[in-house]
């Protein structure tokens, strides 16, 4: 005689939060991180102490976690009808909307807190970090490429990077030069290649939804315009950092990047739904290759 087997436990509490803050898919806040990460040791020139590594290493997965809340919130609605996205836990009506809203202020609260212990310029430059962070979800309803407003909030710890980092105590943005604005611009071109690589998954489901993204808006030119972004980033990224100095050692780091483009060419080409979201799943190895390049190039100064 056979017993059934008990029915599965719902999952707890802490266990639908870590679901729905992506805990277990750590390339989303890698890469935020490696770009920071870059920005800060160059604008330190070299490493920049443990108090800003730590300000900028936590608060970039705090704020990374508060965006998918809100993210999760603003698309439950549409989530529903894509099948990589169905089972979010705001979408299955696993976690309210009023809890979602509540983890993603805490989180960013926590992020803040941080930011308090570094000086005026980089406080100032938080609050319009958080107000492009919560516009993005919207913006996909209205842009033919949000990715666009995605680039900016993903690229904003740059200059916030360089603040800190160059420690003005006088409240403007006049303390950040123009090299982390143009660093700024070079990811923005980055965000929209990898994003645009993690439209192509959900194209066919955005278009009968209604929803737009940069893989719609390109079109059958979409595979070059994400090359195209590839290139612009890596060679204003260079070009910046050799303006500041940087050398062979930052130059390999950019060629190491520059050949993993050239791989996830081979994986987007034929625009299929997998390879197309192991390219974007990849990114954060390209984001690493810039910045291992950098720190050794200033430490071996």
């Amino acid at each position: 005689m056979t017993t059934a087997s008990p029915a599965a436990q719902p999952p707890g509490r802490l266990a639908l939060y870590l679901q729905l803050i992506r805990w277990d898919r750590p390339a989303g806040w890698l890469l935020l991180l490696w770009p920071t990460l870059s920005a800060l040791w160059i604008a330190a020139d070299g490493f920049p102490g443990w108090h800003l590594l730590a300000v900028f290493t936590l608060g970039t997965v705090l704020m990374r976690s508060a965006g998918c809340c809100i993210n999760d919130v603003a698309d439950r609605d549409f989530d529903r009808h894509v099948k990589r996205t169905a089972q979010r836990p705001v979408t299955t009506g696993a976690v309210s909307v009023k809890e979602a809203l509540g983890l993603g202020a805490a989180l960013a609260l926590l992020s803040f807190l941080l930011v308090l212990t570094t000086n005026p310029p980089t406080i100032l430059l938080s609050f319009p970090a958080l107000a492009v962070a919560i516009a993005y979800p919207f913006a996909k309803r209205v842009l033919s490429m949000p990715q666009a407003v995605l680039g900016v909030a993903f690229s904003f710890g740059i200059p916030m990077a360089f603040s800190a980092a160059l420690g003005g105590m006088e409240w403007g943005l006049g303390s950040v030069p123009r090299s982390a604005w143009l660093l700024l611009l070079s990811n923005l071109f980055w965000v929209l290649a990898y994003d645009t690589e993690y439209a192509m998954v959900d194209r066919d489901d955005d278009l009968k939804i209604g929803v737009r993204s940069s893989a719609i808006a390109l079109g059958r030119f979409d595979v070059a315009g994400i090359m195209a972004f590839y290139a612009l980033h890596l060679g204003l990224w260079a070009a910046v950092g050799l303006r500041l100095g940087l050398g062979r050692w930052f130059l390999a780091g950019i060629a190491v990047a520059a050949g993993q483009a050239v791989w996830h060419y081979t994986l987007i080409r034929r625009r299929e739904r997998d390879p197309c979201f192991r390219a974007f799943r990849a990114n954060h190895w390209l984001g690493f290759a810039v910045f291992a390049g950098t720190v050794l190039d200033l430490a071996l100064r």
